[in-house]
């Protein structure tokens, strides 16, 4: 069978083409995102899934006892032939004060988190937040921290605690949330100082 010469300069020109023009391939391993199956299965890279345990419980007091008093007297007596001349001054100055405030706070709850980023020492930066709507109320929960991998339980845990930089917010809002606030005329009556 012989090729003609149209056939061959075709060809040539073919191979030619697939010479200059390298082929691009990817591998199917990656250094940075390789986790072999039995790997831990702790959150490590941007977009994981991390677990986060808030169990916060705080408390603070403070008291506070002021008490002032003051007491300046001046006198002045003057005698002169059969009369007598008397002047005083007296002043005083009493003020008790006090205050106490008492607050406590609890929370607890469990949310997924999604790792946003690495800190350049390895910690893991997260991120979340989670919606509840009940009947009309809704309740946010809110958090960002840094976590430590060492932190990180083989559940692919961490305790809120553990976070460093926490922000941790609970909102909510709704007609349970609305009939906890004073009404229109004690808000009037505060602002006014009455």
């Amino acid at each position: 069978m012989a090729i003609t010469t149209a056939a061959r300069s075709c060809l040539l020109a073919a191979l030619l083409a697939t010479l200059a023009f390298p082929a691009a391939a990817d591998d199917l391993y990656n250094e940075k995102t390789f986790r072999p199956l039995a790997a831990d299965k702790r959150a490590h890279l941007p977009g994981d899934v991390l677990t986060v345990l808030i169990y916060e419980n705080s408390s603070a007091t403070t008291s506070a006892d002021t008490t002032l008093k003051r007491s300046n007297d001046v006198s002045l007596r003057a005698n002169a032939d059969q009369h007598s001349h008397a002047a005083a001054v007296g002043m005083g100055n009493d003020f008790n004060g006090g205050g106490s405030v008492q607050r406590q706070g609890k929370l607890l709850a469990q949310m997924s988190v999604s790792v946003t980023g690495v800190a350049p020492n390895g910690d893991l930066l997260v991120a979340g937040e989670q919606l509840l709507e009940i009947n009309s109320d809704r309740q946010r929960i809110r958090v960002e921290g840094r976590v430590r991998p060492l932190d990180i339980t083989e559940a692919n845990a961490v305790l809120s605690s553990r976070l460093a930089d926490a922000k941790i917010s609970y909102l909510g809002d709704g007609d349970l949330s609305n009939r906890q606030r004073p009404g229109l005329w004690s808000r009037l009556f505060n602002w006014v100082g009455l």
